[in-house]
This record gives structure tokens, sequence and C-alpha cells, in this order.
């Protein structure tokens, strides 16, 4: 409806009782149908240097001013200036939220906005650009205005350029907005666009994914490089006892009886992670929640309990594919073998890049080999069970040829033997259980960012309280982030014996400890690497989103299989 509750007409019932299309993703469908699906049918959003500063030229007309007054009053009204009026009709099937309307003589234009200087193209403007402003002046008439021209004003040049509403520029929009419609009601996400300049600047490049999924397609086509935006943004871990979290302005302050001990920018806070006896005030939880920043929460000594988010992502799509592949035992059987082959052979290779004994590494490397070609043609998921159950004994036994032994007579400062876990029983094992646990919370919170269900999983069976799908797809991450991290601890003397607490048989990280540890393994998730498949740097933090999006695309029918990450 009009800012003014100048009522639309009612003669004709409405169309459809689908949603009603935003003028703004009917310029993104004519711009990239796939753009539009991601961002309208299944939610997905992301900032760029693009978007913020189309934000910050909107920053003006998006503040209401002036009335729109009912058609017949137009001629009378001295020179029209209404601001930010939202206008919808379900006949068309379209709303809009106009910038700026003009009239001049009982004629109105609609302007829009655009970022940037004016394209030096014949018609004056891009045709998304022209399409969505056609879009506006189709409301303006169908709410009974005289409307034939509208306005787009670029704010990099300070210029406007005309575009009249002829018939060919109608009938595109008409057909632009149907096609949109039909897309949707579809279900069916369009193909990527393939090697298109348009890609590399798109906001949603790194959601999309368009060179990736190609490249599955066609393994000839190489993936251009994702420029990801560098990011200040970190998780702020609170361990203190009784410590107090709360929000000061922009400001996180952590504090014990009203004593600070830290303080966090809001803007470069990615997420919250509370250990042990930590409260944070509502007004707090209430900001975190609106900016989509999570809060998880452990127990003091690291045991993931669950995570505090808000709404969750609008992806019903990809929770729907989710479930249906979970009930599906072919498909369940085939995504696990690739889990357990990737995560046997990731496995393999921390052994082989960081043995220390003198022996030769040759005979447990040959056989977890072995295994992972036994993953391969597992039958059923109890006999891959088996394969993983003996293969995880076997790379355990070996764990210990990876820490360095450095004290007296070159006995080690950190004895394993064996895993062990609930409680873990000696200082490495420790270390092995809680870096599962950061593990999975970070899974966690990376699928729920996403879209997933983190709780249903395909090889991981679902039970209460347990996130299934992190347990799923952290698998070949154990080994070269979790494992990783300990050995790298260890190794360079970041946790020393006396970074250990003992309490009736049961180890566990001290305070002072546990904070190098999360240093430790927050690094690590900042490690860039080289990637096998796509030949560009990624770090393991935007990897295990992208193997996330990769998982999605698997699942929506885009990729035959999922690509599990093995590195060399």
């Amino acid at each position: 409806m009009p800012a003014t509750e100048q009522p639309a007409p009612s003669s004709t019932p409405p169309a459809s009782v689908d949603p009603l299309v935003p003028a703004r993703m009917v310029n993104e469908y004519v711009y990239c149908p796939r753009l539009a699906y991601l961002e309208w049918v299944q939610g997905e959003w992301e900032d760029s240097s693009d978007t913020v500063e189309g934000r910050h030229a909107h920053r003006r007309v998006n503040r209401d001013g002036g009335k729109l007054p009912p058609p017949d009053e137009v001629d009378e009204s001295p020179r029209l200036h209404a601001r930010s009026v939202t206008l919808s009709s379900e006949r068309l099937g379209l709303i809009a939220r106009l910038d700026l309307i003009e009239s001049d003589g009982g004629r109105v234009t609609p302007v829009d906005y655009k970022r940037g200087k004016r394209p030096h193209v014949g018609s004056g403007a891009h045709d998304p650009e022209r399409v969505q402003l056609c879009a506006q002046g189709l409301l303006l008439r169908e709410h009974g205005y005289d409307c034939v021209e509208g306005v787009l004003y670029f704010v990099g040049s300070s210029e406007r350029v005309r575009v009249p509403f002829d018939d060919e520029l109608v009938a595109r929009t008409r057909q632009a907005i149907e096609d949109l419609r039909r897309l949707a009601a579809a279900g069916e996400m369009p193909p990527p666009l393939e090697d298109s300049p348009k890609c590399p600047r798109c906001s949603l490049v790194t959601i999309c994914l368009p060179d990736e999924v190609n490249h599955f397609a066609r393994a000839a086509v190489a993936p251009r490089p994702i420029a990801v935006p560098a990011t200040e943004a970190l998780p702020l871990y609170v361990q203190a006892r009784d410590a107090k979290l709360a929000k000061s302005g922009e400001t996180l302050v952590v504090s014990v009886d009203d004593t600070r001990l830290a303080t966090a920018r809001l803007a470069e806070t990615s997420q919250v992670v509370l250990l042990g006896n930590v409260r944070i005030t509502t007004p707090c939880l209430h900001e975190l929640m609106w900016r989509g920043v999570p809060v998880t929460w452990h127990s003091f000594g690291g045991w993931f309990y669950g995570h505090t988010a808000g709404n969750g992502h609008k992806n019903v799509e990809l929770r729907t594919a989710q479930y249906r592949a979970s009930f599906d035992a072919a498909t369940c059987l085939r995504f696990a073998k690739g889990l357990v082959a990737a995560k046997i052979q990731n496995c393999r290779t921390l052994l082989r890049r960081n043995w220390k004994r003198a022996e030769n590494s040759q005979p447990v490397l040959v056989d977890l080999k072995s295994d992972v070609h036994r993953a391969a043609r597992a039958q059923s998921l109890p006999e891959l069970l088996g394969i993983e159950g003996s293969a995880a004994a076997r790379y355990f036994r070996a764990f210990d040829a990876m820490l360095a032994k450095d004290g007296r007579g070159g006995t080690p400062r950190f004895d394993f033997q064996t895993r062990n876990r609930r409680p873990p029983t000696d200082p490495v094992n420790a270390l092995l259980s809680f870096a599962y646990s950061l593990l999975v919370r970070t899974w966690t919170v990376t699928l729920a960012a996403v879209g997933f269900d983190a709780f249903r999983g395909l090889y991981h069976q679902p039970r209460y309280g347990r996130p299934a799908l992190a347990l799923d797809l952290m698998e070949p991450f154990r080994p070269l982030v979790a494992d990783s991290v300990v050995v790298q601890a260890i190794n360079n003397g970041e946790v020393r014996p006396e970074d250990f607490v003992s309490v009736a048989g049961a180890v566990n990280l001290s305070a002072s400890g546990r904070r190098s540890f999360i240093a430790t393994y927050e690094r690590r998730l900042g490690h860039e690497i080289v990637h096998p498949l796509f030949g560009y740097r990624v770090s393991y933090r935007r990897l295990m989103e992208m193997q996330a999006r990769l998982f999605g695309r698997f699942l929506l029918g885009e990729l035959p299989e999922y690509p599990n990450f093995t590195t060399r």
C-alpha cells in the first residue's frame, strides 16, 4: 500500500497467494537468475563493498519524507517530493520501496538512487536497473497514477538518466516478473554462470561458488580465486569463574564482581564462547542475536553444550534436502564412505609429515592406505564403522611418534599410550578431547550459519543433544585441525605438563593452559593452505564454510558427489 493509505485497485482478485516479488529481485533476476534465486528463495545474503556503498547512497532517501497524495489530487499539489514510499500489487505480484517520487503537472516520476557513476552505454543505463525502475512505474500505474518515465540518479557522478517506459521495456519487465515467480514456484535453482565477469564482484560469489560447481561438472574449468573479504572479527572466549558479559555501547565488557577484566568491540567479534559458570545479560544477548553473532556454551572443561543464535537461516530448501537425504540409506552410505576414506587419508598424511621415531613409518602408512581402499568398498554402515574403528586404533597406536621427545634421555614430556575419554586420563587425551570439542563447536556454528540443521546427520545417528551433521563433516578435519593443533601445542611448548590438573583420575587443562591451547587452535583455523582441487589459497576457517556450501550443492543435486577435502 502507498504511504498515504491510498487503496489499491480491488476489482481484480489476487492472482496468487505466493509472496510478492520485490522489485529489487527483478533487477537481480535480469542480472543473474541464480543470484535472484539465492537471495529471494533461499534467503542468502553477504555484504560486499558494493552493497555497503549502496546502502550509504540510500541513507538520505530511506528516511520517510513528504506524502504521496491520491492520484486525483496530484495535479492540484505543488511540486511533489515523496521519499521512501512502499507500493504493492497483488495483480502484478510485485512490491517495491520507491526511493523518491516526483510530480510536475499531474504526472509522477519514480527516481531510483544508484551507487557509482553513470555507465556509458547506449540506453543510458544497464538493463537490470531499467527493468527495476520500470517495475516501480508499473506499480504507480496500478495505483492510478500517470507515469510514463522514470529517472535513475547515479550518486557517484551526480547524474540523472531518463528512462522512458516504452512498450518494449514494459513487456520485458512484465516477463521478468513472471519468469522469476515461475522460477521460485518450480523450486529449481538456475545453474551458475560460466566464466562470467559478473561473478568476481558479486557479493554472493562465496555462497554461489560458480566456478567451483562448474569445475566439478567439467574438470577442465579452472576456478578463479575467490576474493574473500578481509575481516578482523574473531571469537571472544570467556572462561573466568563467575564472569559476566555485558554490552556497553558498541563494546562487549567482561567483568567479575564489577571489576572489568577485558573488552571487545562488537564489530570485531565473530562469535562468543562461554566456558563454565559465565552469565550474559539480556540486552547483550539480544544485541548479539540481532547482529547474527552466535553464543556457544561449554562446560568449564570444554564440553560443548550448544549454541544460541537469532531466528536462524531462512533456507528451508537446504534443510528439506538434508532431511530427505538422511532417510535415504544409499545416499547415507555413499556419503559416509567418502567421509571415512578422507579422514583416514588425512590421518595418514599427518603421520607422514610429523613422524619422529627412528623406525620406519612405512608399515603403518601402508596399512592406513589399505584402510582407505576398504572404506571405499564398504557395503554397509556397520561394516564402515568397523573399518573406521580399526583405522583409528592403528592411527592412535602411532600417534606418540609425532610428539617431540626432549626430556632427559630422550624421554617424552607427554606420554601417550592409547586414546581414552570421558574422562581423559592423561594430558594428551585431555588435549585431544578439548580440541574435538572446539572443532564440533566450530562446525555446528558454521552449519547453522549456512542453513543446515546441525543435529540431523547422514553418518552419525541422531541422539538427543548430539550435533550429528557437525560430527559428520568434521571427520576429515579431525587430523588436519584438531590433532595437528595438539601436536603443534606439545612440540612447540605452547602447553606444558604444569598446565594440567588431575582430579579423581580425570585430567583437564588449567585456565592458563586452556587459554594457550585456544590461541593455538584459533591460529590453526586462520592458517592458509593451497586448495588441492581449486588451486587458490584459503584458510581452514573459510574452508569449512566452503565445504558446508559444497555439501549443500551435493544435496540439491548440483554435484554428483560430495567433494571431501584431503590434503597432499
